[in-house]
Parts: C-alpha cells; structure tokens; sequence
C-alpha cells in the first residue's frame, strides 16, 4: 500500500491565502486616493484577515504547545504577533472613523508582506463587499 498524503487543508494553507488576501488588497488600497465605500470594505477586510493570520498561528501554536515543543510554540507566536497588534489598532481606528490614520498604519503593514509576490491580482470585490458592515456589526455585538 502506498503512503498516504493528507494534501487537504492545512493551517500553513489557510495562513498563506491570508497573507496573499492582505498582500492584495494592501496592493490595491495603495493605488486609491481616498477611503470610499470600497476602500472602507477593503480596509475591514484587512482587518479581518490579520485576525486570520493570528489565529491560525495561534492554532498551530497549540499544537505545538500539546506535543511539549513551548519554545518552538512561543517563537512562532512572537514571530506574528504583529498581526494581532495590527488587526486591534487598524480595527479601532477604523470604528473611530479616522481615516486619516489609516494610510500610515497600512505602510507599516508592507514589510510584512514583502515576501509575497503579487503579479496577478486574483481576489475581487466579491472578497471584501459589505466587509465593513461586518465590522461594525461585530462590534456592536461584542459590547
């Protein structure tokens, strides 16, 4: 009998489609001018994506954690804890309605995402329509 291969949906897939979500869209939000309703979607999207990226870290963490390897586990949590710092101020600003203080924490961002080529951009409005109505509805659950 042949080796079996588990090809199907890994956390190190979930994370890359994330970081390749946000590589996009920081793409795209660099190209426009001001926060429209689009760039507003796009922006909350972001947002929603670093919490992505933070919880399947955290995940992979835990499981790091249960086979004993906690250094390992810390490391790669403290390697993306830039994710959380972000998703929490880019959130905050966002539901303050400061947009002026959105471009410098998104430039802040790009380092993140050098490492990611993007040529093609593959994600459209589809991805991020109605984003920040979410956001906002989120929040207004969570008080």
């Amino acid at each position: 009998m042949g080796r079996v291969i588990n090809a199907g949906d890994t956390p190190a897939k979930r994370r890359h489609a994330a970081m390749r979500s946000c590589a996009e869209v920081l793409r795209l939000l660099a190209q426009r001018s001001t926060f429209d309703t689009e760039g507003r979607d796009m922006a909350a999207f972001l947002v929603f994506n670093l919490e992505d990226i933070y919880t399947i870290i955290d995940e992979s963490a835990h499981t790091w954690d249960e086979r004993g390897y906690w250094k390992k586990a810390e490391a790669l949590r403290e390697r993306y804890r830039w994710a959380r710092k972000a998703a929490r101020s880019l959130r905050k600003t966002i539901l303050a309605n400061q947009w002026e203080e959105v471009p410098p924490q998104l430039i802040a961002l790009v380092p993140h995402f050098n490492d990611i080529r993007v040529s093609t951009v593959t994600r459209d409005a589809d991805w991020w329509a109605g984003a920040y109505r979410a956001l906002k509805r989120k929040q207004a659950k969570a008080e």
